[in-house]
Order: C-alpha cells, then sequence, then structure tokens
C-alpha cells in the first residue's frame, strides 16, 4: 500500500466506523444520504471521493452551514455491493433525508426508478450516460462529463493524434474496462458507435474483477494490434495492466479514462507510468486554482498534506458542493426543503463556478448532464502536466 492510499484509508475509514456526520442533535440539521466503497473493488479512488465529500460537509458545518443550518450526513461503506446499496438507501430515506450521495454506476442505475418514486435528488460518482437524461433519469445528477462523452473526447484526440504521427489507414483501440455496468458504460452507450463514425477501429477487452494479472487481456490486445489503449477503470487494475503491457513489450498509447487518471496510478506504478494521458473532468487537488485553496487549507487543518490526496477528493468535495448549492438556493429562496424543490434549484444553476477546478456546471430541466468539457493531462518526470485546454464534446450526442 502506498502511503497516498494508507493516509487516505486512515483518514477516512476512521471517522466513517461511526456511520453519520454533522449535528444529528440539531432540529434544523439538513440531512443527507451518502453510500461509500471504503473496503470494496474501487476502495481505490472511493476512499479519496468519499474524503473530498465528508471534507466538505465539514468544511461547510465549520463555515456555519448552509444558510445557517448544519449539515447532517449519514453513511456507510457498501462495498460495492448493489444489494447493500439499495438497503442503505431505503435505510436512509425512511430517516428523512433530503438528498443522497451515491457512488457506482450498478447501483445507482438500479436504484434510479426508486429515486424517482421517492423524488430524492441523487448525485453520483458514477457518470453514465442515460443518468443524465432527465427523461431517463430525472433525480440524477452529473457534475463531470460522462463516459461517454469522455470517450468521444478521447476518440477525438486518437483521431488527431494518429494523424499528426502520420499514421495511415484507421487508428485501432482497445477499450480495457471494468467488468461492470461502469466498465462498460462509455462502450454501451454511444462509444462503439461514435469509434465507427470518425474511422477508428475500437474493441472491448474485459478486465475480469479480482484478477492479479492481465496478461491474456494485454496477448490478445497485442493480437489485435492496438496503436492506443484506453483504461475505463480505477487505478488498481490499471496500473497493474500496464505493468503487465511494459512487460510483453506491447507499444501503445496508453489512456485513462475518469477513474484511472489520478496520482494514484503514478504512486501504484511509477516505472510504467511516464507518458500515459488522461482525461480529468476535475483538476489534481495540487493545481493552483482558486477551486483547490478552500481544499488545501482544510486538508492542512486536518493535519493532511493536500499532495497526498488525489483528484478523486477534489471531485468528491465539488460533487457535494453542486448539491449544496442547490440546498442553498431553496432555502434562501423561502422554500420547503422538499426533493422536488432541491432539484427545480439545481436545474438553475448556469455556469456554476467552481474555480478553475472544471468546466463551469450547467444544469436545466431538459439536460443534467452539468459539464460538457475536461483537460487532457500527460504524466511527465512522474507527475500530471496539463496538454490541452478544456475540450468540450461536440454537438448533442
Amino acid at each position: 500500500m502506498t502511503k497516498r492510499i494508507a493516509i487516505g484509508l486512515i483518514t477516512l475509514v476512521g471517522i466513517a466506523a461511526c456511520g453519520g456526520g454533522g449535528d444529528s442533535a440539531a432540529d434544523d440539521a439538513i440531512r443527507i444520504g451518502a453510500i461509500f466503497d471504503l473496503t470494496g473493488p474501487t476502495a481505490d479512488i472511493g476512499t479519496h471521493y468519499a474524503g473530498g465529500i465528508r471534507g466538505f460537509v465539514d468544511w461547510t458545518n465549520q463555515q456555519g452551514g448552509i444558510a445557517g443550518r448544519p449539515i447532517d450526513l449519514s453513511y456507510q461503506d457498501y462495498a460495492y455491493q448493489v444489494g447493500r446499496a439499495e438497503q442503505l438507501y431505503s435505510q436512509y430515506v425512511e430517516s428523512g433525508v433530503v438528498a443522497f450521495m451515491g457512488w457506482g454506476t450498478g447501483d445507482t442505475e438500479a436504484l434510479r426508478q426508486r429515486i424517482v418514486d421517492d423524488q430524492i435528488p441523487f448525485t453520483s460518482a458514477s457518470l453514465s450516460h442515460i443518468l443524465g437524461d432527465p427523461a431517463e433519469a430525472p433525480y440524477n445528477f452529473l457534475i463531470a462529463p460522462t463516459y461517454s462523452d469522455q470517450f468521444f473526447i478521447v476518440l477525438d484526440y486518437i483521431k488527431e493524434d494518429y494523424t499528426t504521427r502520420g499514421g495511415t489507414g484507421r487508428p485501432t483501440v482497445a477499450l480495457m474496462h471494468n467488468a461492470s455496468p461502469f466498465g462498460l458504460s462509455p462502450w454501451q452507450q454511444g462509444g462503439r458507435e461514435y469509434a465507427q463514425s470518425i474511422g477508428v477501429d475500437a474493441r472491448a477487452f474485459e478486465m475480469p474483477a479480482g484478477a492479479t494479472d492481465f496478461t491474456a487481456e494485454v496477448t490478445r490486445i497485442r493480437q489485435f494490434g492496438a496503436q492506443y489503449v484506453v483504461f475505463q477503470n480505477t487505478s488498481a487494475p490499471a496500473a497493474l495492466a500496464l505493468r503487465n503491457a511494459r512487460s510483453l513489450g506491447l507499444e501503445a498509447t496508453f489512456i485513462c479514462l475518469n477513474w484511472c487518471a489520478n496520482e494514484l496510478l503514478i504512486d501504484l506504478a511509477p516505472e510504467t507510468t511516464e507518458s500515459v494521458v488522461g482525461s480529468m473532468p476535475f483538476a489534481p487537488i495540487s493545481a493552483e486554482v482558486e477551486g483547490t485553496s478552500d481544499m488545501q487549507a482544510y486538508l492542512e487543518s486536518e493535519g493532511v498534506a493536500p499532495e497526498e490526496m488525489s483528484n478523486a477528493f477534489t471531485q468528491g468535495w465539488w460533487t457535494m458542493a453542486v448539491m449544496a448549492e442547490g440546498i442553498r438556493r431553496t432555502l434562501e429562496g423561502g422554500l420547503e426543503l422538499t426533493g422536488p424543490n432541491i432539484k427545480a434549484a439545481l436545474e438553475t444553476l448556469t455556469d456554476f463556478d467552481t474555480g478553475g477546478v472544471s468546466v463551469p456546471i450547467t444544469l436545466t430541466p431538459e439536460d443534467h448532464r452539468g459539464a460538457k468539457g475536461l483537460r487532457l493531462y500527460v504524466v511527465e518526470s512522474g507527475a500530471w502536466r496539463p496538454v490541452s485546454d478544456f475540450l468540450a464534446v461536440e454537438g448533442d450526442r
């Protein structure tokens, strides 16, 4: 276990054991439910994301809460188990939460209809494209580009990069994906068709859950002739696959989507990550932009060096910040704090400023995909360096 992961686990598991936060005794507390993966297969980045959500809540309460009311965050580790997620969701809704912070794609999609029935505004770490469509998921809100939008942007980058390098014919792309709805989301929700439409030969390769070696998968990718390998997975399995690819001599450009484009990847495989490209909807916490200053100060006040947390912390912090903004607008508008009122307030966000951490967030009644752009980074000398300004999805895909 690396130092960064260890500190994240110490910080979060210690506080997660109580299963709640805030001032639960306060009659005017704003009750919010959450599920985190702290011990399951995506805990490598789930721990840091959970820390960002809890950190924002703690920091906000230190500032006096939202419109003078404290946030009471009830949360538990669900270890990436869909059944456990459904159980905890029911438990927290019955206890009176007015909003919910989710995690995985499988559980968020499984809860979609219940969220509608309960009228609970729901933001999640899942960026499944369908969850941003109000016609399909009216109470779900996405604060980062969907997995599909990220894949579209990366495919455009690959096409341009291939041409710039003097490539002829069609570039070949392997999508190495987590064995779950999360892993397949960008492929099944438009990615396969978009690759074909722009002249890219793409094929999906599953990364078996719990695997300790991906040699067989990398061998098939080499036989396919992949010139580019895109990971739709978390940091730990992507790092393992990179090691396998390097040991087998696979000459390809490696690209990480959201959940492995982070500092953890470098920590886990420093010898193999040089020149890896990453799609980052949220800047690393070390970025010198206005939107990281409060996070940095908060972590330092808690005795944690900001560089010990990944951009998953940044993403959790700002995802919670957007939900808090919807709640603030509801209260300051003199409205009762109900799910429908919070939903309507969130749908008024126009160019919500994250201080340069991400593109401005816009949510409307017709579109809950709040962000359509991201920066591309590359690993240089053991650190992520931006290589693009914000790149946006063109048109409505």
